[in-house]
C-alpha cells in the first residue's frame, strides 16, 4: 500500500483528465494549477492523470507537476512511469482484429492511424492521404521523443505487426465520414470503440479503437487496487471519461463538459480556465487554494 497515511482524505486516489478538464483552453497547464497540484501532492495527495495521448505529449505538458503515480495513458491501454520512461499493464490488440478494422476504414475509403508500441516508444503508421484534421494532429507531435511517425507507408508496411503491438487505432475527420465507420465496428466483441465530436469543432470528431474492455475506468480500478485505496475521484469532460464517471466513488465534471458528463457526474465545478479541478482537490483535503 502506498498510501501516506490513514485518514480518509490520503487514502483517495485523484484522476483528471487532461483536455477540456485539467488544461485550459490553450491546451496548457496554467501557473496556478501546478502550484496546486503540487502543493496537494506534497500533502499527501495521491493524484494522476487518465487521457487518451499517448506518453508523447503527456510527460512535456506534465512535466512541472510532481506526479509520483504511473499516468494511464492511451485512454487505459496503458500506463506510463515517467521515471522510467517506460510502459506497464499495455493492453494490446491481436493482429486478426487489426487487419478486420483497416479493411472496414478502407471500405469507407478511410485509413486509421495505427499506433504500436516499440519498447519505449510509439511508432505510428499510415497509408493514403491524412485527412485536414489528421495532418495538423500530426504536424504538432512531429519531433517528440516518445513517438515516430512513419507516413505514406505501402499497405504492407502499414499492417506490418513485426513493428511492435498494437494498441490504438484512430481517425479524426469530419462526422459523416466516420459516421459509417463506426456503424459497422461498434458491436465488434474484440475491441472497445469510442467515437465522439470535437469539442472545439462539433462537425469534426474522433474514433479510437482500443482492445475489448479497455477504459480509464478499468485501469484506474486497477491502480486503485494497488494503492489500496477505496475511495477514487474522477475528473472529466467529454465522452470518453464517461466510464470512469460512472465507476468513482465520486465524479466531477467541468462546467465546460458535455451534457452526457455532467449527467453522469455526482457534481459540476467550474470551468477547465477556472483552476477548477485542482481547487476541488485542495478543498477536499481541507488545503487552501492561496
Amino acid at each position: 500500500m502506498l498510501t501516506n497515511n490513514d485518514n480518509h482524505k490520503a487514502a483517495t486516489l485523484y484522476v483528471s483528465d487532461l483536455d477540456g478538464t485539467l488544461l485550459n483552453s490553450d491546451t496548457r497547464l496554467s501557473d496556478t494549477t501546478v502550484r496546486l497540484l503540487n502543493k496537494a501532492i506534497a500533502h499527501g495527495a495521491m493524484f494522476t492523470v487518465a487521457t487518451a495521448r499517448t506518453p508523447a505529449t503527456v510527460t512535456t505538458l506534465m512535466r512541472r507537476v510532481d506526479v509520483k503515480l504511473p499516468m494511464i495513458v492511451l485512454a487505459g491501454a496503458a500506463m506510463w512511469h515517467d521515471s522510467e520512461r517506460a510502459y506497464s499493464d499495455v493492453q494490446t490488440i491481436d493482429s486478426a482484429t487489426v487487419n478486420r478494422l483497416a479493411d472496414v476504414f478502407e471500405r469507407h475509403g478511410l485509413h486509421p492511424l495505427i499506433y504500436r508500441r516499440h519498447g519505449g516508444m510509439l511508432h505510428v503508421r499510415h497509408c493514403g492521404q491524412l485527412s485536414q484534421q489528421e495532418q495538423q494532429f500530426v504536424a504538432e507531435r512531429t519531433g517528440l521523443e516518445l513517438k515516430r511517425f512513419y507516413l505514406d507507408d505501402s499497405e504492407r508496411q502499414y499492417r506490418d505487426e513485426a513493428d511492435g503491438e498494437a494498441v490504438l487505432l484512430f481517425s479524426m475527420q469530419k462526422l459523416d465520414r466516420l459516421a459509417p465507420v463506426y456503424d459497422e465496428i461498434k458491436d465488434d466483441p474484440h475491441c472497445s470503440v469510442m467515437f465522439y465530436p470535437d469539442i472545439f469543432d462539433p462537425t469534426s470528431g474522433f474514433i479510437e479503437i482500443y482492445r475489448a474492455g479497455c477504459t480509464k475506468a478499468q485501469a484506474i480500478g486497477r491502480l486503485a487496487s494497488r494503492l489500496g485505496v477505496e475511495r477514487t475521484v474522477v475528473f472529466g469532460d467529454n465522452g470518453n471519461d464517461l466510464a470512469m464517471m460512472r465507476a468513482a466513488s465520486h465524479s466531477v465534471a467541468v462546467a465546460n463538459a458535455i451534457p452526457a458528463v455532467k449527467e453522469a457526474a455526482s457534481e459540476i465545478t467550474g470551468t477547465n480556465n477556472d483552476d477548477s479541478v485542482t481547487r476541488w482537490i485542495c478543498a477536499d483535503m481541507g488545503l487552501d487554494t492561496d
